[in-house]
């Protein structure tokens, strides 16, 4: 049954996709802001409540419709599974920008690039030179994929419907809480950041994992070892080294931002990010996919005879 779900809601996404800035995330959000202005007196303490009020009642709920449902029809169930992984999960949640960033560069449009991918990344790009554009495009893709499918997925295999609510309403709340660092704000996002990566821990290696696999495994490999841990954000390290080794493309490196080069360490091997490379990455993820769904029919079909 979660094979169907996966597939089911994958077909589902891919044909009526969830926005960013869609009701529900928006309704989440709203919440999430209400909690930090009540709760936060800039003590971790007091974010470690809020993350438990904002998290445990949704997934709980989640959980129990999902029994509820399925003691009524095990079809009931598989629909209610259905309709939450839509909207935990999903390539389109963030595959637009890098379609019209992909789109931009092969026209040769540099000032349309810097747009789409200003807004994607919520940092200037007016001074990004072609190639870093599609090296910054390439890296939200991998990331990308990660946190809206691959990681939902992993949550959600493990611990059904819920696991995928708690990973993305955790993911989430370590952008809205565990990044900022505002004095007024405190320490009140360090548990959330901290949950999330003790949650994402195993889903983000996976990931990397099936990027070596259907990529240039050894490369792949030589760059999760040696080059991850240089990246400020470590699951992010992971997941690019791997993907950079995977595609044969240098990624991270120096861009040109804020009138000066910013400096970031070299991930990946190869040659320099373009718009082939772009294509490249968008087979390398949907190959990883194909994997992943491949794995979890074989799975079922063995637990299925026993």
């Amino acid at each position: 049954m979660k094979f169907l779900s996966l597939l089911a809601a994958l077909l589902l996404e891919q044909m009526r996709p969830l926005r960013e800035g869609n009701p529900i995330y928006g309704s989440f959000e709203r919440y999430a802001a209400l909690l930090e202005r009540q709760l936060n007196a800039g003590q971790q303490h007091h974010g470690l409540i809020a993350w438990l009020l904002a998290v445990l009642p949704i997934a709980v709920v989640v959980a129990a419709v999902y029994f509820a449902l399925h003691a009524v029809s095990p079809v009931l169930g598989w629909i209610w599974n259905v309709a939450v992984l839509y909207v935990t999960m999903g390539f389109r949640q963030f595959s637009h920008y890098f379609t019209r960033i992909l789109h931009a560069l092969r026209e040769r449009d540099i000032d349309k690039a810097r747009e789409y991918l200003s807004r994607w990344r919520g940092e200037p790009a007016s001074e990004l030179t072609p190639s870093e554009a599609a090296r910054v495009a390439i890296e939200l893709a991998l990331v990308g994929s990660h946190r809206h499918v691959f990681g939902p997925i992993a949550a959600f295999l493990v611990f059904g419907a819920a696991g995928a609510v708690i990973y993305r309403a955790s993911a989430m709340l370590a952008e809205l809480w565990g990044r900022r660092r505002d004095p007024e704000f405190g320490d009140f996002g360090g548990f959330a950041q901290k949950a999330f990566y003790f949650i994402d821990w195993l889903p983000a290696r996976l990931t990397a994992a099936s990027f070596a696999i259907v990529g240039n495994f050894e490369d792949a490999v030589f760059c999760w070892r040696n080059q991850a841990r240089a990246w400020a954000r470590g699951a992010h390290g992971i997941i690019l080294a791997t993907g950079g080794g995977a595609l044969g493309v240098k990624l991270g490196d120096t861009l040109h931002q804020d009138g000066s080069l910013k400096f970031r360490p070299e991930l990946g091997l190869g040659d320099e990010a373009d718009v082939d490379y772009m294509q490249s990455a968008v087979g390398l993820i949907w190959r990883a996919l194909v994997l992943w769904m491949f794995l979890v029919f074989v799975v079922t079909v063995a637990h299925s005879l026993g």
